[in-house]
């Protein structure tokens, strides 16, 4: 048995038989054969001078008309249908972790402007750092035809899905989090500079017994901080003290306090300066400090990882690593913007972060 159905709209009467306005329910679509007539021009002449790829082919004066009657009218380009005769959707897919997360919001307003700018729409997508998730919204996205993908929530053992999904064809760039060995464009800040920029203060600030509140390892950004840090502070012939379990499983507020009382309880050395992966873990740990009866940076300096908004704003303010976020996510769209114009893709662009010193570090 074959089933059709039929929107309301679709039933509505068709209006003129050449193609006049068209009634949807009681809305009201104006077609470029109702251009064509208050401009007084053919129907071939409103339909270049509409596509921004064919403009140029139509008289500027007859042009300016037809768009200012256009405009005038209300007339809306069909994206669909433009798309279904070029093989195109115009909507990029922007992939991301934890959009409860501040840090990605500026990313998403660098990658939406920039898409807009080309004629793209950005469809988001929120994996909650899951990689079924991910999977299934890879999975989902292909089905929608879009044009390409920016994907932010990438951890390293997700490189068969990115794989697989490379080879499909589909311009496919990651931002945010690289993932080592799969050769995909990557727009990601130096993150190895960050985490060296960090140490590089607290040991100029005279700490010599130092320690890391980790990110998950299987998130390469996080890595590559680590190993900034780790190498600063060896070569100032500091010590770093981590007693196991140092890293985080997510990169939350949640974590940093459990990763921080850990620090505590370990009966090891307690160190006079901290560096948490990221802002959020960086007030989880703070919150420890006052729970236990300790002073920031009295007793202990914290650095962070990000410089998130507001965290100017609490006691004691926090020093951190700052990230172009909205750069970032302007970069990677110029990326897959160039990829759908047929440019070869970039390999790695990498954004330098910068320090910012408030009050939650000190002289030891």
């Amino acid at each position: 048995m074959v089933v059709r159905w039929q929107t309301a709209w679709a039933m509505q009467p068709r209006g003129e038989a050449a193609g006049g306005r068209e009634n949807r329910g009681e809305r009201t679509i104006v077609t470029l054969e109702d251009v064509a007539r208050a401009a007084g021009v053919h129907y071939s002449t409103v339909s270049r001078a509409l596509d921004p790829t064919t403009a140029w082919r139509v008289n500027v004066v007859t042009g300016k008309r037809v768009q200012a009657v256009a405009k005038r009218m209300g007339y809306q380009r069909d994206m669909v249908a433009s798309g279904l005769k070029r093989g195109r959707t115009h909507t990029v897919a922007v992939v991301v972790a934890d959009l409860g997360n501040p840090f990605i919001a500026p990313v998403l307003r660098g990658i939406a402007n920039r898409l807009e700018s080309a004629g793209l729409m950005s469809l988001v997508g929120e994996t909650q750092d899951d990689p079924a998730r991910l999977e299934r919204i890879l999975q989902h996205l292909l089905s929608r035809r879009v044009d390409a993908i920016i994907l932010t929530a990438a951890r390293v053992g997700d490189r068969p899905v990115l794989r697989r999904l490379k080879r499909q064809g589909v311009p496919l760039v990651l931002a945010v989090r690289n993932v080592p060995g799969i050769r995909l464009p990557a727009c990601t800040n130096d993150e190895v500079l960050g985490g060296t920029l960090a140490a590089r203060h607290l040991l100029a600030l005279g700490h010599r017994l130092v320690a890391q509140l980790r990110g998950p390892t299987d998130i390469y950004s996080c890595v590559q901080r680590a190993e900034g840090f780790s190498k600063a502070v060896a070569a100032a012939g500091a010590v770093e003290v981590n007693p196991p379990p140092s890293t985080g499983v997510t990169p939350t507020a949640e974590e940093g306090s459990r990763l921080m009382r850990h620090l505590f309880d370990s009966k090891r050395p307690l160190p006079t300066a901290v560096f948490a992966h990221n802002d959020l873990m960086a007030l989880g740990a703070l919150a420890v400090l006052k729970e236990r009866g300790l002073t920031c940076p009295g007793d202990m300096s914290l650095i962070g990882y990000h410089d998130l908004p507001q965290v100017d704003r609490i006691t004691p303010p926090l020093t951190t690593v700052r990230q172009p976020q909205e750069e970032l996510g302007r970069t990677a769209a110029e990326m897959t913007v160039g990829m759908l114009d047929g440019q070869p893709p970039p390999q790695w662009h990498r954004l330098a972060p910068t320090l910012v010193v408030r009050e939650s570090t000190a002289p030891r």
